[in-house]
């Protein structure tokens, strides 16, 4: 069927459409329906989420390098406002730990933007209120970032930048799955029930991000507290399943290993489970599958880490996929949970933007 009224329009994502504008005229090129808009809003979410695992990417360098006072100065590097630092002087350490305050500084930006295009944009209050949350964690975790400069690298500093570098981390993951049109389409499918009902499901899919995020500050602890190599050899410890011998390193470094498998075998009852009795929701058996390659590839990647004495590339590594286990796993106990989360249905969204863009008049002649 085609749809031959005046004011309807095909918009800038192909989709037939109301034509609405302000009541003074844009350029055709402004002009976008609401779907359109999410769709953009969506992409840029992605974006600022695929920057900020960037951004840890970057900071797993610096501490796997030393180079966290390789810049001695904060917000300044060496005397320099930071954006005009000379490129030549970045060798070395410098050039880890400049990279990285650049790198912070862009996401920042990017966050900012996506904070006030959510609140001007986004019909749903909760949302507008996690743009902010946002908002707030990314100049907190700047903020952290020059303290553990200028108070030269303390441990409980470092570990708890570390910590909020992934709880922003999951808040842009939350973004950009809610900004999503598959997350918008999921509030009304009638295939959600069992899942509801399925209380075992509800408890594996809600536990495992915050296991995953415990096992990453424990990791965080054991880097930067120089324990590591605290016990050398990798699968046993000092040649037995059990250390022969403690302190606090070997306790925080045997803890992480202890933490790894716990998470790898709930990892695999989660999705064991999901194949057996939700074989029929993709939504869901993706992030299952993802999370099982996740983990045995971050499982290896820990070995290596110990084998290699530490080297960069490969800690470095180690940091990242812990990230992205942290988030695939949000991603799952988010979808499991759909049916916690107010719904922002299309009326809603219509009626949203309509209280603030009066419709086009229409012009004799106008192409449908």
């Amino acid at each position: 069927m085609t749809d031959d009224r005046p004011d309807a329009a095909r918009n800038r994502c192909g989709v037939r459409s109301f034509r609405l504008e302000t009541t003074t005229r844009l350029p055709d090129v402004f002009r976008l329906s609401p779907g359109c808009l999410m769709t953009w809003l969506h992409r840029y979410a992605r974006l600022v989420c695929a920057a900020t695992l960037l951004l840890i990417t970057a900071g797993g360098m610096v501490t796997s390098t030393g180079s966290g006072l390789s810049v001695p100065d904060w917000p300044n590097t060496y005397g320099y406002f930071m954006f005009a630092f000379p490129l030549s002087n970045m060798v070395g350490g410098i050039f880890y730990e400049h990279g990285h305050r650049m790198i912070a500084s862009a996401v920042g930006l990017l966050t900012i933007g996506l904070a006030v295009w959510l609140w001007r944009a986004e019909p749903r209050q909760w949302m507008r209120h996690l743009g902010v949350a946002a908002l707030v964690a990314v100049t907190l975790q700047g903020v952290l970032g020059g303290i553990t400069v200028l108070y030269f690298l303390p441990t409980p500093i470092s570990v708890s930048h570390a910590g909020l570098a992934q709880v922003f981390f999951s808040l842009t993951i939350g973004l950009a799955l809610f900004t999503s049109a598959g997350w918008r389409r999921s509030g009304a499918l009638d295939t959600h029930e069992p899942v509801i009902r399925d209380s075992t499901l509800v408890t594996l899919a809600t536990g495992l991000p915050a296991l995953v995020y415990v096992q990453i500050l424990v990791g965080a602890t054991m880097r930067h507290t120089g324990a590591g190599l605290a016990i050398p050899d990798f699968p046993l410890a000092f040649g037995r399943l059990v250390p022969p011998q403690w302190s606090f390193a070997i306790a925080v470094h045997f803890l992480h290993r202890i933490g790894a498998v716990a998470t790898a075998l709930l990892i695999l009852a989660t999705a064991r489970h999901l194949l057996v009795h939700h074989s029929e929701r993709r939504d869901l058996i993706r992030p299952a599958w993802a999370l099982v390659l996740l983990v045995l590839t971050q499982i290896g990647l820990g070995g290596w880490t110990v084998l290699s004495e530490r080297a960069p590339v490969i800690n470095t590594a180690h940091v990242a996929t812990g990230a992205m286990v942290l988030g695939t796993a949000l991603v799952l106990g988010l979808r499991v949970n759909r049916h916690r989360f107010p719904d922002a249905r299309d009326a809603e969204w219509r009626s949203h933007r309509a209280s603030r863009i009066a419709p086009e008049p229409a012009r004799p002649g106008a192409p449908i």
